[in-house]
C-alpha cells in the first residue's frame, strides 16, 4: 500500500471510530424508520417516503435523479406517484447513464430531443452526455432534490459519479438532497478486490471503493458527504431514508422489490454478480459477450484456444462457477449500443455459469482469466488503448503483473490489504447490521 492509501487509512479509521459512539453524524442526518419487522418483505427509502405521505417533499419545487428502477414494492415508479400530487411540484428530473427508461420502455422517446416528462411536466437533464452538471438556472429554482435509483453494487457504475457530481452543484447551490436508500443487489456482506490509486481514479474508479463494495446506495453517499468526497471538500445538508427489512446477507431477489435492471445488458441476477468482475474484460480485446443474449456470461474470440484454455482455467478450482465451451457470432444487441468487438465474425469462448453464487468471485475470475489466456496467447492478446485496463482496475498492479508472467493465484492476495482496510473504514457509514 502507497503513503497516499496509508495516510488516508489513518484518517479515516480515526474518523470512524470518534463517529461511531454516537452513530451521529456532522453534515448529514438519518430519517427514522417505522417498524415494520412484522412484514416478510423489503420496504425501500421510497416505500418509507410514501409511508409518511412525502411530508418531506410537500410544497416544495423538486428536482429528482432517477431512472427506471425507482419503483415502489408494488412497481409503482416515482414520477408517476409524485405527478398525482397537487401540492409536489417537480421542476427537474435529473437522468444518468442510459437514460430515465433505458432503452426497452414505452417512455424511451424522452431520452431524445423530447425533454419533458409528460406524466409530471418537468424539464430532463442528462448528466452525463451532455453535462456532468445541471445547468445553474435550474438549480436556482429548486427547493430541495431526491435520488432514487438502484446501483449496481459495482465500482464500475457511473451512478455515484454523477451524483457526486450533482453534490458539488447542490453544495454551490445550497439545495438539500434527500437519498432514498435501495438494497445492494449483490448482497452488502462481500468486498472483492482493490480500491483505486490516486493516480488511476476516473469516472468508473471516482471513489476509495474497491470493485465490489458491499454498500447501499445510501450509505456510500453518507460516506462520500461526511469524508468530503467532493471537489473542494464541499459537503450537501443531507438527510438519507433508509429501508426497513434489509439484512445484508440478502441479494436483490431475497428482498421482493421487483427486478429492474440497473442497466439494458444486465438482464438478470447472475449477469449482475459477474459483472462486478468481468467488465474488467472490457480493457481487452476480448468479446465479452456484447452482440448476444448473454453479456458478461460469455467470452471469447476468432483466436482462443478453447479447449486447452478451459483444462488450464478449470485447474484453479475457481468457486461458485463452471464452464462450458461455446461457439457464437457478435451481431450487434439491443442490450449493447455499440459495434461489439469480432461483430459477425466466428467467435470460440467460454460461457460462465454461476453455480454458488454465496461462493463466486467475481474479480478473482476475471484477473484469472486475462492471466491465462494472456500467457497462452502473447501475440493475439491485447488491453485496450490508453491504459483503459489501468483505470477499470484502480491501479497498474494488473496490468504488470501480468507483463511479469505471475500464475493467475498470485493477483487477489496482493488487494486483500485492501478488502481488510476498507471493511473496517466502511462500519461507520453501515446503516444495517446483521
Amino acid at each position: 500500500m502507497n503513503n497516499f492509501l496509508k495516510n488516508i487509512f489513518f484518517v479515516l479509521i480515526t474518523f470512524c471510530f470518534s463517529a461511531a459512539e454516537d452513530r451521529r453524524y456532522t453534515f448529514s442526518s438519518i430519517v427514522n424508520v417505522p417498524d415494520l419487522s412484522f412484514f416478510n418483505h423489503v420496504y425501500t427509502g421510497l416505500d418509507i417516503l410514501e409511508q409518511k405521505d412525502f411530508d418531506l417533499i410537500k410544497d416544495k419545487n423538486i428536482g429528482i435523479f432517477c431512472n427506471h428502477t425507482a419503483v415502489t414494492r408494488n412497481n409503482k415508479h416515482i414520477l408517476d406517484i409524485l405527478g398525482g400530487y397537487d401540492d409536489i411540484n417537480i421542476e427537474a428530473i435529473f437522468e444518468p447513464e442510459y437514460g430515465i427508461w433505458g432503452m426497452d420502455d414505452s417512455r424511451a422517446k424522452l431520452i431524445g430531443s423530447k425533454r419533458i416528462d409528460p406524466v409530471t411536466g418537468a424539464k430532463v437533464f442528462n448528466l452525463l452526455d451532455r453535462s456532468l452538471y445541471p445547468p445553474n438556472w435550474i438549480m436556482k429554482s429548486l427547493d430541495v432534490i431526491v435520488i432514487d435509483i438502484q446501483d449496481t453494487g459495482a465500482r464500475f457504475s457511473t451512478f455515484i459519479s454523477s451524483i457526486t457530481k450533482l453534490f458539488e452543484s447542490a453544495s454551490d447551490h445550497k439545495i438539500p438532497i434527500i437519498v432514498l436508500d435501495r438494497p445492494n443487489p449483490i448482497n452488502g456482506l462481500r468486498i472483492e478486490g482493490p480500491l483505486p490509486r490516486e493516480e488511476y481514479q476516473s469516472y468508473e474508479a471516482y471513489h476509495l471503493l474497491p470493485i465490489r463494495h458491499g454498500m447501499t446506495i445510501g450509505e456510500i453517499l453518507l460516506m462520500v458527504n461526511e469524508m468530503g468526497w467532493v471537489k473542494d471538500l464541499k459537503r450537501v445538508d443531507l438527510k438519507i431514508i433508509p429501508m426497513a427489512n434489509w439484512d445484508r446477507n440478502q441479494y436483490i431477489d431475497d428482498t421482493k422489490i421487483p427486478w429492474k435492471k440497473p442497466a439494458p445488458y444486465i438482464k438478470d441476477l447472475n449477469t449482475l454478480i459477474m459483472y462486478s468482475g468481468m467488465d474488467l474484460l472490457r480493457g481487452t480485446n476480448l468479446n465479452i459477450g456484447f452482440g448476444t443474449e448473454s453479456p458478461y456470461l460469455i467470452f471469447g474470440s476468432p483466436w482462443l484456444a478453447t479447449k486447452f484454455f478451459k483444462e488450464k482455467l478449470e485447474m484453479l478450482n475457481l468457486p461458485g462457477v463452471s464452464f462450458k465451451e461455446i461457439e457464437y457470432r457478435p451481431t450487434g444487441s439491443p442490450y449493447y449500443d455499440r459495434v461489439p468487438k469480432y461483430n459477425g465474425m466466428s467467435c470460440s469462448g467460454l460461457k460462465v455459469s454461476v453455480v454458488d453464487r454465496k461462493l463466486v468471485k467475481p474479480i478473482e475470475i476475471a484477473t484469472s482469466i486475462m492471466t491465462l489466456i494472456s500467457q497462452l496467447h502473447p501475440r493475439e492478446f491485447r488491453w485496450e488503448s490508453n491504459g483503459y485496463i489501468d483505470k477499470l482496475f484502480g491501479s497498474n498492479q494488473l496490468r504488470l503483473f501480468v507483463a511479469q508472467r505471475k500464475p493467475p493465484d498470485y493477483l487477489s492476495p496482493q488487494y486483500m490489504h485492501d478488502e481488510i482496510e476498507f471493511s473496517k473504514f466502511r462500519e461507520t457509514f453501515l446503516l444495517y447490521k446483521n
